[in-house]
This record gives C-alpha cells, sequence and structure tokens, in this order.
C-alpha cells in the first residue's frame, strides 16, 4: 500500500508540472484542458493568444484616432463660423476656413503620430522586442535635441502654437515688431513676408516676441479731418457723416464696409486747425482702399460745400528803404 500510495502521488505531480502553459496564459491553459497535447499548448499562445492581443491593440488605436479625428473636426466647423458680421466678404470667409482646416490637419497629423508611436511600441512589447533600447534612444533623441537644436525647438513649437492659435495666415497684413508686411507663407519654422516696398523677410518663429495683425476678423478705416477754426463744427459733422453714409451705401463697397459710418467728433484742437474724426468698419485688409476713397470723396465735397481745410501759410513782409548814405 505505501508503493502503491507512492506511485499516485507521482503521476499527480507528473501530471501539474506537465502543464506547459504560465499562470497568465490563459489560452494556452485552455488548449491543453481540451486536448491534452503539450506542443498544441505551447504554440496555441503564439498562433492564437499574440495575434488576438495585436488585433485588439490596432482596433483600439483606430478607435481612438476616429474618436479624436472626430473631436477635431467639430471644433474646426465651430473655428470656421467665426464671429464676423452678416454683412462680409465671401473671400474673407474663405480665408478663414482655409485657416481653420489647416489647423485641423495639423492637430490630426499629431494625434496620428503620438497614437502610432504608442501602439507601435505596444504591439513591439506583445511580440517580445526589448524596447527598452527604444525608449532610452527616444529619451537620448531628445536630449541631443534639447541641448544641440534649442533654436530649431523653439521655432518649431512656436510655429505649432501660431497655428494652432489662428494668429496669422496666409494673406494677412501683420506687424511682426522687425518687418510688417504680407504674409507670404506660414511653416513650422520660419514665417516669411513681403512688406510694402517688395522686400521679402525671413522670421524665424522662435524670435517673434509680438504679433500685430491687422487683418483678422474685421478692421477699421480711422480717418482724421482737418478744419479750419471758423467753420461750424455741426455742419462739417453732418457733411463727413452724407459722405460715409454715401460709401456705405455704394454697391461698389457693399461687401468692404460692413457696418453704418460714424463721426465720433472732435479728436484735437492743433495749431494748425481742427481735428474731426469718422471712423469706418470694413472686412479685412480693404480698410486701405474705403481710406483712399473717402479722402478722395471728402476733398469733392469740402470744395462743393466750400468748407476750408487748413495748410500751412506764410507770410513774406517786405518793406522799401531809403535809398542813399542816409539810409
Amino acid at each position: 500500500m505505501p508503493v502503491a500510495a507512492s506511485t499516485t502521488t507521482d503521476l499527480t505531480s507528473t501530471t501539474s508540472t506537465g502543464n506547459p502553459c504560465d499562470s497568465g496564459e490563459t489560452i494556452c491553459g485552455v488548449v491543453y484542458d481540451i486536448t491534452g497535447n503539450r506542443g498544441l499548448a505551447d504554440y496555441s499562445d503564439v498562433l492564437i493568444g499574440r495575434p488576438l492581443v495585436l488585433v485588439g491593440l490596432l482596433v483600439l488605436a483606430v478607435a481612438i484616432r476616429w474618436v479624436a479625428h472626430k473631436a477635431i473636426d467639430r471644433i474646426v466647423v465651430r473655428a470656421a463660423k467665426g464671429v464676423l458680421p452678416d454683412r462680409v466678404n465671401l473671400v474673407a470667409i474663405e480665408r478663414r476656413r482655409q485657416r481653420a482646416e489647416s489647423m485641423g490637419s495639423l492637430f490630426k497629423s499629431i494625434v496620428t503620430g503620438l497614437v502610432v508611436a504608442v501602439f507601435a511600441t505596444m504591439m513591439l512589447s506583445e511580440v517580445g522586442v526589448d524596447i527598452a533600447p527604444i525608449i532610452a534612444s527616444a529619451g537620448i533623441v531628445g536630449v541631443a535635441l534639447g541641448f544641440g537644436a534649442q533654436s530649431l525647438v523653439k521655432d518649431f513649437l512656436s510655429g505649432v502654437f501660431m497655428i494652432i492659435e489662428d494668429q496669422y495666415g496666409v494673406g494677412d497684413v501683420v506687424d511682426l515688431g522687425e518687418a510688417t508686411g504680407v504674409v507670404e507663407a506660414v511653416t513650422l519654422r520660419v514665417t516669411r513676408l513681403r512688406d510694402v516696398n517688395g522686400t521679402v523677410w525671413y522670421v524665424p518663429n522662435g524670435q517673434i516676441v509680438r504679433v500685430g495683425n491687422q487683418s483678422q476678423n474685421w478692421a477699421r478705416t480711422v480717418l482724421d479731418v482737418n478744419v479750419a477754426y471758423h467753420e461750424d463744427l455741426a455742419r462739417v459733422r453732418r457733411v463727413l457723416a452724407e459722405v460715409a453714409h454715401d460709401v456705405w451705401e455704394d454697391e461698389d463697397f457693399k461687401g468692404q464696409v460692413i457696418e453704418e459710418p460714424e463721426v465720433w467728433g472732435v479728436e484735437n484742437l492743433g495749431i494748425d486747425g481742427i481735428t474731426v474724426r469718422v471712423v469706418l468698419k470694413t472686412t479685412p485688409g480693404e480698410q486701405w482702399v474705403v481710406a483712399r476713397e473717402m479722402r478722395q470723396r471728402i476733398k469733392a465735397r469740402f470744395d462743393h460745400e466750400g468748407i476750408e481745410m487748413p495748410f500751412l501759410q506764410r507770410v513774406a513782409w517786405s518793406r522799401d528803404e531809403p535809398a542813399g548814405p542816409a539810409a
């Protein structure tokens, strides 16, 4: 009897130790319990378990990317609507839509890159690849970029935030401090703009401290008109209001002047005359065209109404001196 008990104990030990599956290999254990085949159980996790995990990671990555892209599309749609008044230029609306889509494309690229990097690393780890060197290499590359290419990284990050925040876009008239002009190209590293003289400026994004955008959402034409001190200011304001209203009603300026013009009144009492300010709200980039038209019409109307615009005058005195020694 003792011998039989010993034999039974040895068989039980052999059966328990003969299971080739680890505690976490569920599929391997199930296959071994069903078939009792150690070889099939050994390869079941490789042939079935790992592919299922890889497919699950791939599906999860696609789902996360899809959800993120849908959220970005909603943000782009809201940004494309903007805050422009109803009376606007269709070109300005199209430009805003294009800028919003550019932001959305950048966001989507960043999300896709992050998802691919994270889930590719997880999948490599699942198939048995040691990802420690990959992570260490990424850290070394980050440190090298941080110390060796600080200006490049600064330009890149500044460009990303400029595009995300929609500070300016192609076609905008901007003041970057060192240069002022029309933006011709915006990249993640540099901004190219052309000034009024035709000079092309290349400004690294990391060196841009401030941005003055004269073409975003709406603009304003501000005209300071000088009149003589003896003129009736009530009459001057009425004439300026009529001229501005004529521009507002002009079919050629329907898409440029977006609100009823206003005459703000006396702006300054100078040594040469009185300054009266009139303003017109316009679509982006059209404030200079409207200003030139207003100056031309104001000059013609003032000449017709007999309103005097002061100008610098000099008085020369002459006297006749007697001739001869007595002089």
